[in-house]
C-alpha cells in the first residue's frame, strides 16, 4: 500500500511538471511568434491574412493527427467550442491586431496582458469557493507591473486611444474566457481534439473578416521561403503545440496557475527582438523581467494548494 501511495505521488509531481513545462513551452512560443508575424507582414500580408493561413495550416495537420470523433457528445459542449474558435482564436487575433492600428504598441501588449488578471476575477463571481488568495494576486500584481517595464524597455510612452484600447481590452477578455471555457472541455474531451475544433471555428468565423480585405496577397507571395517557413513556425510550434499544451496544462494546472506563465510571454518578445531586431534591452527591462519571474514564483508559492 506504502509503494502504491508512492508511485502515484511520482505520478502526480510528474504530471504536475509536464504541464508546467507544457505551459512554458506555449507562452515562450507566443512570445517569439511576434517576431514571425512581424516579418510576414513586413511581406505584404495582412494581420487577418496571416492569421487565415497560420491556423488553416495548423488545422489540416492537427486533422491529420486527430481526425475523429467529429462532434462533441453534447449540442452544449459543441456550443463551448465554438465560442472556444471565437474567443480564443479569431477575435482574439483580429481585435488584438486591429487595436495595433489605433493606438501605440505598449498600450496593446500591457492591455492584453492583464487576461491572467481577468481570469481570476471572472472565476472569483463564476465560482466563489474557488476565489484567488491573496498571495496570489501579489503576485500576479508583481508579475504585472514586471510586465509593464519590460514593455516599456525603450521608451515610456502613454497615449490614450479609446478604440485601440477597447480593442485591446476585448482581446484581453476573450483570451480569459477562452481559457475558462477549457476547464470543463478539458475534463470530458482530449486536448487534440480542443484544440482541433478551435482552431476549425476560429477559422469559419474569420471568413467574413477575410472577405472584407481589400487586397488579398497571391499565392506566389505566400510561398516565399520567408513567409512560408514563418507560417510553418506560426502554424506547427505556436498553434499546433502550443495550443495543445495550453489545454492540457489548464487541466493539470486549473486556468489561473495556468494563466500565470502568460506574464513570461513579454520577456521572451523583449530577448527575442534582441537577437533578431536589434532592439536593445535596457536597465528597466531587466528590472522587469526579474519583477516577473518574483511575481510568478511567490504566486505559485504562495497559491501551491489552490487549484483553480
Amino acid at each position: 500500500m506504502s509503494n502504491k501511495r508512492i508511485n502515484i505521488r511520482i505520478h502526480s509531481r510528474s504530471s504536475a511538471l509536464l504541464a508546467h513545462l507544457g505551459a512554458l513551452l506555449a507562452v515562450t512560443a507566443w512570445g517569439a511568434a511576434f517576431i514571425n508575424t512581424k516579418i510576414i507582414m513586413q511581406n505584404g500580408l495582412s494581420a487577418v491574412e496571416v492569421y487565415f493561413y497560420r491556423f488553416l495550416i495548423a488545422y489540416v495537420c492537427i486533422l491529420l493527427i486527430c481526425p475523429k470523433p467529429l462532434f462533441a457528445n453534447k449540442i452544449g459542449d459543441e456550443l463551448k467550442l465554438l465560442l472556444c474558435g471565437v474567443c480564443g482564436n479569431s477575435i482574439y487575433f483580429i481585435a488584438e491586431n486591429t487595436a495595433l492600428n489605433y493606438t501605440l504598441t505598449t498600450n496593446v501588449s500591457l492591455i492584453v496582458t492583464t487576461a491572467p488578471l481577468l481570469m481570476a476575477m471572472i472565476v472569483g463571481v463564476m465560482y466563489r469557493s474557488e476565489r484567488p488568495g491573496r498571495g496570489f494576486i501579489i503576485g500576479s500584481v508583481i508579475a504585472f507591473f514586471g510586465v509593464a517595464c519590460v514593455i516599456f524597455n525603450s521608451s515610456f510612452v502613454v497615449k490614450m486611444n479609446p478604440l485601440g484600447d477597447m480593442l485591446a481590452l476585448l482581446a484581453a477578455i476573450c483570451w480569459a474566457v477562452y481559457s475558462i471555457l477549457l476547464r470543463p472541455l478539458s475534463a470530458t474531451y482530449s486536448a487534440w481534439f480542443i484544440s482541433r475544433k478551435t482552431f476549425f471555428y476560429g477559422l469559419i468565423t474569420a471568413l467574413p473578416f477575410l472577405a472584407l480585405e481589400p487586397n488579398l496577397v497571391g499565392l506566389d507571395v505566400v510561398l516565399r521561403p520567408a513567409v512560408i517557413g514563418n507560417l510553418a513556425f506560426l502554424a506547427i510550434v505556436c498553434s499546433l503545440l502550443s495550443y495543445t499544451c495550453w489545454a492540457s496544462a489548464n487541466k493539470r494546472l486549473g486556468v489561473m496557475k495556468a494563466g500565470n506563465y502568460l506574464y513570461v510571454s513579454p520577456i521572451v518578445t523583449l530577448i527575442a527582438s534582441y537577437f533578431f531586431l536589434g532592439e536593445q534591452i535596457s536597465a528597466i527591462g531587466v528590472i522587469g523581467c526579474i519583477m516577473i519571474l518574483v511575481g510568478m514564483a511567490l504566486s505559485e508559492k504562495l497559491s501551491a494548494n489552490q487549484k483553480i
